[in-house]
């Protein structure tokens, strides 16, 4: 196994896109995986200074008594609200950026995988050695996310998707593009990727 340090490679693409899976054929070939967008959602339930400063931000209701994240609060309060979105994220990136150099230090592989919804628009991606776009079209993604999230209706993923930097904008930025679509076959185009991520590719 290589011993020197892995490089980061980040895997975006847009809400139902396909990153998870992509990311599962990915660690099947022994690449290790950071999900942002988990680490996250995590964090902000367990990192006392993070729980700190969005109950300062947004108010106590932002954590139930039993001091899980109170999701629907949040959704309500921040999400609908641009600038809230960018306070919230304000709070939650560096975290979850310290998080994942922390993770990343004890990682041995000629590369590592950071996933997560919103590489380019944080400018995380800067961070980057290569990032890799899973990319499908909109109705696809659209229809797979009302089939996996009963719980979200057609406008409120419209609502998501407006947030996210247009499908082609992220193609255009990243290094590698995985097309996710009905004709299009994952495993060869994920071990295309990797025979050259493995390689040094430049």
């Amino acid at each position: 196994m290589n011993s020197s340090k892995p490089r980061w490679i980040g895997i975006t693409g847009g809400i139902g896109s396909g990153k998870s899976t992509v990311c599962r054929i990915f660690q099947i070939l022994g690449i290790p995986v950071y999900s942002a967008d988990d680490r996250a959602k995590w964090l902000m339930a367990n990192d006392p200074e993070l729980r700190l400063s969005i109950s300062s931000s947004f108010g106590e209701k932002s954590y139930r008594e039993d001091g899980s994240v109170n999701r629907v609060f949040l959704a309500e309060k921040v999400f609908p609200d641009p600038e809230k979105v960018k306070q919230i994220n304000a709070l939650v990136h560096p975290a979850v950026g310290k998080d994942f150099r922390n993770w990343a230090d004890k990682q041995k592989s000629p590369y590592l995988l950071k996933e997560a919804a919103l590489l380019f628009e944080t400018g995380s991606a800067k961070e980057l050695d290569k990032v890799i776009n899973v990319s499908s079209p909109l109705k696809i993604r659209i229809a797979r996310v009302l089939m996996r999230d009963p719980h979200r209706d057609e406008a409120q993923i419209n609502h998501i998707i407006d947030q996210q930097m247009p499908d082609d904008e992220k193609n255009e930025k990243a290094d590698f593009v995985i097309k996710n679509t009905d004709n299009k076959l994952l495993i060869p185009q994920v071990l295309d990727i990797h025979r050259k991520l493995c390689a040094g590719y430049e």
